[in-house]
């Protein structure tokens, strides 16, 4: 097992300087007759949406035509979000106004999954809406290998995340569920991809032909259904991740970390168990109890109502079918 992930970790991780030749890029796109899509899953980022939006466009769509569309996907944001992307000129939908007959749900991971519809590409970039340091390299690196290895066929950022302590950022100790969650997770259940740094990470790049095949959980635990759920249909030699350094976003708080805990662990259990590796037959309560102190001698019971659910493959959905393959 150790030998396994040596040779994947050899093969399959690259640094992001190995596709700073972005014209080469577009050679690669334009041989294979590719169109390239970058989603933006949004809530309320009207911080930070601006400064992605003008680094993707104006570098890799305007100077280089790495990129063929930029889209936003939001979830009903009451900042001005919407505004600001349109503005800088990227598409902006409603993620409650896409594919309406089949209802909404409130989540990155129901984003993700809806971008597939109304985006064109043939390779899917996804790129959180908060990061600080946004540079071009969010962008090219995660779609370098799928360029140039045709083999792989899904691409997993990962770096160093500053954490904020107090008025102190400390240069690395972000990623904490990550670490304390993940990471274990996958060491007991599914050894094959401990190998993956940042398995949560929000930057991520795949071929259409593979992420229509496969479910999407709308909540915290898209990132974690979406690779096992590749991995175990398309093998861990089309799964491949890319350093970019470092990656600048606000931290969450502790109570917040809890929560989206329970969320990727109730996908995680999900597919344990579908895929036989825990065999147990009570559902996860979907309702979370969180003790939040009040101060030194109190705590206030609160209740989340915390629900993975799971969005089916987009192949099978019809609008899908008759939209990309009639």
């Amino acid at each position: 097992m150790v030998l396994k992930m040596k040779e994947w970790l050899k093969n399959n991780t690259f640094h992001h300087s190995a596709f700073a030749d972005v014209n080469k890029l577009v050679r690669l796109k334009k041989q294979q007759k590719l169109r390239i899509s970058v989603a933006l899953p949004t809530l309320n980022e009207e911080e930070t949406i601006a400064k992605e939006i003008l680094v993707i466009k104006s570098e890799l769509m305007d100077r280089y035509k790495l990129v063929d569309e930029l889209v936003v996907i939001d979830s009903d944001s009451t900042d001005q979000t919407r505004e600001i992307a349109s503005v800088y000129g990227a598409k902006v939908y409603l993620s409650k106004d896409i594919l309406p007959e089949l209802g909404s749900y409130r989540g990155k991971g129901e984003n993700l999954w809806k971008a597939l519809y109304v985006l064109t590409g043939d390779i899917i970039v996804y790129i959180d809406a908060d990061i600080k340091n946004i540079h071009p390299k969010f962008v090219y690196g995660v779609v370098g290998p799928p360029l140039t290895s045709p083999q792989i066929g899904y691409v997993k950022a990962f770096y160093e995340r500053p954490i904020s302590v107090g008025r102190k950022t400390l240069p690395s100790g972000g990623g904490r569920v990550t670490q304390i969650l993940v990471r274990p997770l996958f060491n007991a259940f599914f050894p094959d991809l401990a190998g993956l740094i940042q398995p949560l990470s929000g930057e991520y790049a795949g071929r259409r032909k593979i992420l229509e095949k496969v479910p999407f959980f709308i909540g915290y635990g898209v990132e974690t259904g979406l690779l096992i759920n590749i991995y175990k249909k398309f093998a861990l030699s089309s799964i491949a991740q890319v350093d970019l350094d470092q990656r600048v976003h606000r931290n969450q708080q502790l109570p917040a970390l809890s929560r989206m805990s329970y969320g990727i662990l109730q996908t995680f259990l999900d597919r344990a168990k579908e895929l036989k590796k825990l065999d147990f037959k009570k559902n996860i309560p979907t309702n979370f109890i969180q003790l939040v102190a009040q101060n030194m001698e109190r705590h206030t019971v609160k209740e989340y109502k915390i629900e993975e659910v799971k969005r089916p493959p987009m192949i099978k959905v019809k609008s899908y079918l008759e939209k990309f393959y009639s």
